[in-house]
């Protein structure tokens, strides 16, 4: 079409006009983000709750042994989910092996402050970390891995790659929220962008698209029905989760130190074949990006979902996890390690 065609230069003003509407909101709407404030206190246990250095108080969750834990797993729940809800289908598989699990509402979720307000990806890892430390002094001498769901272990990631990474002998990252920008359609990049700056306040209901995470209707039912569970994601919520994936990526090849000693510490990655919530695309281009000795430790189960550790075969991962805790370079017994090994063969045939 000719530029000096009266229909070319209307559209021509039209799309300048958009084009300063969507800067004008851009600059008069952005995202609420709600991070830590300045350190006014020492960390500490205080009864149910974790107290963070600026006061905050987020609610703890724990199951124990009966008798001196061997080792200690730290939950990090996955996004709009709380700890309870988290890891009370699984907790007694570990508790029986002599485990203890702790938990905790990380902030904007559960009964922490804000929920339902992003705190931002610094304050998240920040946090992890100083749980971490208050958990570990409270079993000293005793191992303390960190277990991360979704996006708890991209938390966990970044704690682990951060300044002062947490005191942990090892850490697992179950379905990780590694779905980046550069996996996602231009349309959702560009509309979540838009949406987070024009009209961040807005929700939208978590169960959007009829996706399911797990197989077990008694854990849907009960996140259902949970008022800790937020059903409702402000779009600059969401925005902040992919800030926070985008991170975790980018950190993954660095992954994972530990306070307690100079190197690595190892990590087990776990994988479900019918997770609906990270596509296998972006699981398959993050794994490309790992280092060798990171893709020994990776577990493939066929019928895993999102939620492994809620899923019917709860057990299975469960069992796998603790035998990974007595021996980190053994083979798992259910097996979903060589399962891991021929997915990553068949994936790569396909690639190019």
């Amino acid at each position: 079409m000719n530029p000096r065609h009266p229909v070319a230069r209307r559209l021509g003003t039209a799309l300048r006009a958009g084009a300063l509407l969507a800067g004008l909101l851009a600059a008069a709407c952005t995202p609420v983000v709600m991070p830590a404030g300045p350190a006014v206190t020492a960390p500490a246990v205080a009864g149910d709750v974790l107290v963070m250095p600026d006061g905050a108080r987020l609610p703890l969750r724990r199951w124990l042994p009966e008798g001196p834990p061997r080792a200690v797993i730290l939950g990090l729940h996955g996004f709009n989910d709380a700890a309870r809800n988290f890891m009370e289908d699984a907790a007694p598989a570990f508790t029986a092996e002599g485990v203890a699990v702790y938990a905790y509402d990380q902030r904007g979720f559960g009964a922490a402050p804000h929920p339902g307000i992003w705190a931002g990806t610094e304050t998240l890892a920040a946090d992890a970390a100083a749980a971490a430390r208050l958990i570990r002094a409270r079993h000293p001498g005793v191992p303390l891995v960190m277990l991360g769901e979704s996006m708890g272990a991209a938390v966990a990631v970044l704690a682990a790659t951060g300044p002062t990474p947490p005191p942990a002998e090892g850490y697992v990252l179950m379905a990780p929220a590694f779905w980046g920008r550069e996996d996602m359609p231009a349309v959702m990049r560009w509309g979540l962008w838009l949406a987070s700056r024009t009209m961040p306040l807005v929700g939208f209901p978590g169960t959007a698209g009829g996706i399911v995470a797990t197989d077990n209707e008694e854990a849907l039912r009960r996140w259902s029905r949970d008022p800790l569970t937020l059903k409702i994601t402000r779009v600059d919520a969401a925005h902040g989760l992919v800030d926070l994936m985008d991170a975790a990526i980018a950190a993954l090849p660095a992954c994972c130190r530990t306070a307690l000693r100079p190197g690595a510490a190892p990590v087990l990655i776990l994988l479900g074949a019918r997770d609906r919530i990270i596509p296998p695309r972006a699981a398959r281009r993050v794994v490309r990006g790992m280092r060798d000795d990171q893709l020994e430790r990776i577990a493939y189960y066929e019928q895993g979902w999102h939620l492994l550790l809620r899923d019917l075969q709860r057990e299975v991962v469960a069992r796998d996890i603790l035998a990974w805790l007595a021996a980190p370079a053994a083979p798992l017994p259910s097996g979903a390690d060589f399962a891991a090994r021929a997915w990553l063969a068949k994936e790569e045939a396909r690639q190019p």
